[in-house]
């Protein structure tokens, strides 16, 4: 039994799970896997996890076990990593002290599924950043969740390229902000109709461009909604395909955008507590120290790229690419993010 790889995966019908479930046995060299159950998580417009709860018979994984298969989605977005890839970097950055899920196996040639697919540790705790946003009972204490995030975003920014040792990153060649200007304008010039207010923020950032710090390792997708939360503290970061190297203020500026503040606009940290804390945390935790002033730029650059990812998505299912509800609606965000860009560039022009 195998699936179609133009198709989503569909792991809930008992014949890919047990093709699936012989497969892995043969990976693990165990004498049988059965996969009780196979739950599609929510989110993942890239890439398609589910949760599979299996039994193992032999071998290191023996015994009941809660995994989390990863694979890619039909569409997928060319700047993000592969699946073998991102497998590499999560086994780096979980060695280098971030909080994430372990990785266990990667298989790139799969008769299965037809794709490939790596497992992870199953980290227990809830992403929902709206929830997590209003509900007080899930972050009964604010400031020791920043402190964990904080600790994991430290560990990650300390990784050079060289300690890094992933070639298939590759150091720029030129500041990040002025990479990310050239290729958002490119694109821009590439539609058909005017986008005033992003050319705006897009020369704002040129003529408020910083001093850029050394490359290291970034998230790039460090969010409220891309960690899980159990008993109000940091369980796992979450979504590593778009890792890369570059300046460590990016992810500062894209936890911190309004646009990641869910429910809670005014708790600048991620919609989780005060912006002053969080950066005392990180700080604290060997990351670069960053005055409050000086995210206003890294904020700016979130929404431009925002705006973007959003002018790119609405286009997919505007051209019949991927007719898609969540991509519509996607694009529909896009005044929201011109406002703030407005908002940002004013109060920070000189």
């Amino acid at each position: 039994m195998t699936t179609n790889p133009g198709t989503p995966v569909v792991l809930d019908t008992p014949e890919v799970r047990e093709a699936l479930a012989v497969e892995l046995a043969r990976q693990f060299g165990a004498r049988a896997i059965q996969i009780h159950s196979a739950q599609r998580l929510s989110g993942g417009a890239i890439q398609e996890n589910w949760a599979l709860d299996v039994e193992v018979e032999g071998g290191e994984q023996a015994g009941r076990q809660r995994w989390v298969l990863r694979t890619d989605s039909p569409t997928s977005v060319s700047v993000s990593l592969g699946r073998r890839q991102e497998f590499a970097v999560l086994s780096r950055v979980v060695h280098a002290g971030v909080r994430a899920p372990k990785p266990l196996l990667l298989v790139e040639h799969s008769p299965t599924l037809q794709r490939p697919y790596f497992l992870m540790q199953h980290l227990p705790g809830s992403a929902a950043g709206h929830r997590l946003t209003r509900d007080p009972a899930c972050v009964p204490q604010p400031k020791l969740l920043l402190e964990d995030l904080a600790q994991s975003l430290a560990n990650l920014h300390r990784l050079t390229p060289q300690a890094a040792a992933l070639d298939f990153l590759v150091e720029p060649d030129k500041p990040a902000a002025v990479a990310a200007i050239e290729e958002y304008r490119a694109y821009l010039d590439s539609l058909a109709e005017p986008q005033p207010v992003l050319e705006w923020g897009l020369r704002w950032c040129e003529l408020n461009l910083p001093e850029a710090l050394p490359a290291r390792m970034i998230h790039r997708d460090f969010r409220t909604g891309n960690y899980l939360v159990e008993q109000g503290r940091l369980s796992g970061i979450l979504d590593w395909e778009f890792a890369s190297f570059g300046d460590p203020r990016e992810d500062l500026g894209w936890f911190t955008a309004r646009c990641w503040r869910f429910a809670a606009p005014e708790r600048e940290a991620g919609g989780i507590g005060a912006l002053t804390d969080f950066l005392e945390a990180y700080r604290r935790a060997g990351g670069h120290p960053v005055e409050v002033h000086e995210l206003s730029y890294w904020q700016v650059m979130a929404h431009l790229r925002w705006a973007v990812i959003a002018l790119q998505q609405a286009q997919r299912h505007l051209s019949g690419q991927e007719v898609s509800l969540e991509l519509a609606l996607t694009g529909r965000l896009l005044p929201e993010l011109e406002i703030e860009i407005l908002h940002l560039t004013k109060e920070g022009s000189s």
